[in-house]
């Protein structure tokens, strides 16, 4: 093959292979042409014009992001330390590109800043306790700053939120304080319950004194039951008068008897 022929095609096969390129299925190309956006290329194989076309390749899966912990003031002026992670994507690899020098720089300096505010117009107890509506507030914030970036932000969720020992304890002693607060309501109303049931079984009982004499040897019965314990016992006067004239009648028989016999001897 003539010599001046061989090398022009060489140097053709050396162009087309320097132009070869090749994405993943999870990225894309941006091809500019001589500094001008030209299109966006992949997955797979293609190719680019050398030296005269240059290209940018974008990860479009998910990016994690962690913001790292921020020194803030409630609106209630308590100084809380708060970090969070945040999760992203590339929608669109052109905007991203030419929008934004670096997306993933601008994307955690905004939701840092956004972290901050946020938690600036909330108390301290909504910041504890209603968690997943500030983390959705902030995903929407940050989604509608950076769309005109090409990104779409995922998700937002706060991890750790630090608070002063101090406020530690007193949030303790209010926790402790509601707790017994719910004790003794508790307890009163179960007093109240026990005090009604009470009631309802006097009156049952006070229409008849067989029930009320049955209750009485059944507590006597289960006070009973411990071997160490002294019982004084409430008898009612019919039966103490009873008592007391079966007494006097034996003790009369037996005067009786004892002066017979008495007078027999004499």
């Amino acid at each position: 093959m003539n010599l001046n022929l061989l090398i022009p095609v060489v140097i053709i096969l050396v162009l087309l292979a320097m132009g070869i390129c090749i994405a993943q299925e999870y990225e894309r190309s941006i091809v500019f042409r001589l500094g001008r956006f030209k299109a966006i290329k992949g997955p797979g194989l293609f190719w680019i014009i050398p030296f005269i076309e240059k290209r940018r390749t974008i990860d479009m899966r998910v990016r994690t992001v962690d913001l790292e912990q921020q020194e803030t003031i409630t609106k209630d002026s308590v100084t809380i330390k708060v970090n969070a992670v945040l999760w992203f994507r590339v929608t669109d690899p052109e905007k991203a590109i030419i929008k934004v020098a670096d997306y993933n720089k601008a994307v955690y300096q905004f939701s840092v800043t956004a972290l901050r505010n946020i938690i600036g117009q909330h108390i301290l107890d909504e910041v504890l306790k209603e968690r997943e509506q500030i983390n959705n507030t902030l995903q929407k914030i940050v989604d509608s700053s950076t769309e005109p970036w090409g990104i779409k932000i995922e998700m937002v969720e706060m991890k750790d939120v630090e608070i002063p020992e101090a406020m530690q304890r007193a949030m303790a002693r209010e926790a402790e304080a509601i707790r017994e607060k719910r004790a003794r309501i508790i307890k009163a109303e179960a007093e109240l319950e026990a005090s009604i049931k009470l009631t309802q079984g006097a009156k049952q009982m006070e229409g008849s004194p067989i029930a009320l004499e049955l209750r009485r040897m059944q507590m006597l019965s289960e006070i009973g039951i411990d071997n160490n314990t002294t019982t004084v016992i409430l008898m009612p006067s019919d039966f103490t008068n009873a008592a007391r004239s079966f007494t006097e009648l034996v003790t009369k028989q037996n005067e009786k008897v004892e002066s017979k016999n008495d007078e027999a001897v004499g």
